[in-house]
């Protein structure tokens, strides 16, 4: 097909790839002069009313989750000479499996905030009722800026394990990651793409896969009955809060795994915290080794007390005689003889964003993939609550807000919240854990333009903005654009 125009508009250049249900073309837009990428169903295909329908729907609904930033755009769809085809943005960049097959086992550090991207893209498809069911590393495209961006949704949704057992190469390239209940042909959830996504990141970690075989059937079988292999036996140095994370991803029963893929997300990014260390230079570098101990002091020889006692008698005298001498300058000079306390110094904290705080919220978590933008330097985007409807500004519950990590334990000073919405209220609390037991270390006060918070000797990492109070009118918010700290 390339060279063919298809609808007129879209000149196929280049095959880039092929499923057991589409192929996908680079393609030339005449009428907008720019590349896309050119998803066609095949013909086989083409002549089944329900796999067209589905087809189409499918496309409906992707075109929805094109606003999340790990997800890949929908720009049309159509149907040209009996061919049904969808036109996505077009992402030059390497998909994730190319990236592991090149490179070998991933840092930690990056494989989580990968892992990560793709989780939050996968809770936002969720939450719209889409499941993907073709969670794989080849369906995870990076970007110019290295972003990892999910496609194919919806479109495995289409097959299922008769068709896979029928067809050679419908879903032999899928076996690796596929979830017990869905190899076993059970109902297909949201709990098989956090399977899915445990087998990637296995993946991303070591290069290998947790089960191989010869076959779809083979492959399908392990995942069913076999318990899936430690990361840890397979790569010693991942953090065990990071394997453990893994390996309850990949539990044979759905229930066992994480409630949500937002859970899922949360703990990678508190694994993610666990393994980084503000710095002032480049924001923050993995620990790599342990601080150096201690050297032993040696112990002192025995002495005779009396000459120091000696000493300090005198030099007690001096400092008698200095303090009269500096409460007379004072009042020579007309400046307080008493209470002139040296101030405290203090420094910038680089905090970083952690997660959305959520109790009382139905998913526990509130705009999770826009916490960064609080602390991103940029004034101009911000974290937001959700849309209340109360009317005098209460939430309905006790609050919401964005957990952040000052790298160690701190004692905190300051913290200053920039933001555009004036007439919500926030506290400051604090824990040392990013998610429970924050306790206020600072009282509410009414946010506008910039609000500095006095913390009460606040010693912890983790830092709660903590709204209690959104803007009153008939539907009310509060943004969060920007947090600073001093300690």
């Amino acid at each position: 097909m390339v060279g063919e125009l298809i609808a007129g508009r879209y000149e196929l250049e280049e095959l880039v790839g092929s499923g057991g249900m589409s192929s996908v073309y680079r393609a030339h837009d005449r009428l907008l002069d720019r590349r896309v990428a050119l998803k066609i169903l095949h013909d086989y295909y083409g002549g089944d009313d329900e796999y067209v329908e589905r087809f189409r729907r499918e496309a409906k609904a992707v075109a929805q989750l094109s606003s999340h930033p790990n997800i890949v755009t929908v720009i049309d769809r159509g149907e040209s000479d009996g061919r049904q085809f969808i036109v996505f943005e077009l992402i030059e960049g390497a998909s994730l499996k190319e990236i592991v097959e090149e490179r070998g086992p991933l840092e930690v550090i990056e494989a989580l905030e990968l892992t990560i991207g793709v989780a939050r893209a996968l809770a936002y498809a969720h939450e719209r009722g889409l499941v993907h069911r073709d969670v794989k590393p080849q369906n995870v495209l990076l970007n110019g800026d290295g972003r990892p961006k999910v496609t194919d949704f919806g479109i495995a949704r289409s097959l299922d394990i008769e068709h896979g057992m029928t067809q050679t190469g419908t879903v032999l390239g899928t076996s690796n990651y596929i979830a017990p209940e869905q190899a076993s042909g059970e109902r297909v959830d949201e709990q098989s793409d956090v399977y899915a996504l445990g087998v990637v990141l296995f993946e991303l970690l070591t290069a290998e896969l947790p089960f191989s075989g010869d076959n779809f059937v083979t492959i399908a079988l392990q995942h069913i009955n076999e318990p899936a292999p430690s990361v840890l036996d397979r790569r010693g140095d991942v953090p065990p809060r990071v394997a453990a994370a893994v390996a309850r991803a990949l539990a044979k029963d759905p229930r066992e795994r994480f409630p949500s893929m937002d859970a899922f997300a949360a703990e990678l990014e508190a694994c993610l915290v666990g393994l980084r260390v503000a710095s002032p230079d480049d924001g923050a570098t993995l620990i790599t080794r342990a601080l150096p101990l201690p050297r032993p002091r040696p112990k002192p020889m025995r002495r005779s007390p009396w000459p120091l006692l000696l000493a300090l008698l005198a030099l007690l005298a001096l400092g008698v005689i200095a303090v009269a001498a500096y409460a007379l300058r004072g009042d020579v000079a007309g400046v307080p003889s008493a209470g002139g306390d040296e101030p405290e110094k203090t420094a910038p904290v680089k905090l970083a964003a952690v997660s959305s705080y959520d109790p009382g919220g139905d998913d526990l978590q509130e705009h999770d993939e826009e916490v960064g933008s609080a602390v991103d330097g940029d004034p101009s985007t911000y974290w937001p609550t959700s849309t209340y409807h109360y009317g005098d500004g209460s939430l309905g519950k006790e609050g919401v807000g964005i957990v952040l990590d000052a790298g160690s334990n701190v004692e905190m000073k300051t913290m200053t919240v920039t933001s555009d919405t004036p007439g919500a209220v926030a506290e400051i609390r604090a824990s040392a854990t990013p998610s429970a037991g924050f306790k206020r270390v600072a009282s509410a006060q009414t946010l506008g333009g910039e609000t500095k918070f006095e913390l009460d000797r606040a010693r912890a990492r983790y830092y709660l903005v903590w709204i209690t109070k959104v803007t009153s009118g008939g539907s009310g918010y509060a943004h969060v654009n920007e947090v600073k700290a001093t300690a």
